[in-house]
């Protein structure tokens, strides 16, 4: 329960916490961001790291001064490059076998075929479309890797992914995030961000439900 509210507090205080790094660690603040998106991306054990809401929140902070906005997105494009690009290669050489066991809360075979669905139904775009959706953003290479897309292919579609996903919250974050009404609502601005994040899930699940019916 601890750590529950900890993580709550983190996601709605995300910018206080940048905030301090940045004051605290300086330079370090580009490394910890890099690694965070990398994780994020790469790694299927970490898709609860922030994604969209750090992106915002960096771009927000760059436009007070404290980064170096082109920098900070040209790093974090890397970042995502290079996540996507590991996450597939853990995928082609792993396969679907890690998603054997259904009560698994980490490696849960309905979120590989959910994912699965997903590429499936949209093609090469869907590399790029999931990177603005949580969850299946960390989860969509490695799906890719496991034997849904040729590598040519994925490759195309991870830069083109990782340059739109970044470049436009970042710079979201550095031309709207110091605005007073978002900066005084900035818990809200990110929630928002999220619900506009997942909404494409949210409609595909509202559509399987009514053709079920």
């Amino acid at each position: 329960m601890e750590i529950f509210q900890i993580a709550l507090d983190v996601f709605f205080n995300l910018d206080g916490y940048i905030l301090a790094l940045v004051e605290q660690y300086g330079d370090w603040i580009y490394i910890i961001s890099f690694l965070i998106v990398f994780f994020e991306t790469g790694v299927v054990l970490t898709p609860f790291l922030p994604g969209d809401s750090l992106l915002f929140v960096l771009g927000a902070i760059g436009a007070g001064g404290l980064l170096n906005i082109h920098f900070t997105v040209g790093i974090l494009m890397l970042a995502a490059f290079l996540g996507d690009t590991l996450n597939y290669a853990i995928g082609s050489y792993l396969g679907p076998k890690v998603f054997s066991k259904k009560d698994s809360k980490i490696f849960n075979p309905n979120h590989l075929l959910r994912t699965r669905r997903f590429l499936d139904l949209h093609g090469g775009k869907a590399v790029v479309l999931a990177r603005f959706i949580p969850i299946i953003r960390t989860y969509a290479p490695f799906v890719a890797g496991v034997g849904s897309m040729q590598y040519r292919s994925f490759v195309f579609f991870n830069i083109l992914g990782a340059v739109l996903w970044v470049v436009t919250l970042s710079y979201a974050g550095f031309f709207f995030g110091n605005i007073p009404v978002v900066k005084d609502n900035i818990s809200l601005v990110i929630i928002l961000i999220i619900l506009v994040s997942i909404s494409p899930v949210l409609v595909g699940l509202i559509k399987s439900f009514w053709l079920k019916r």
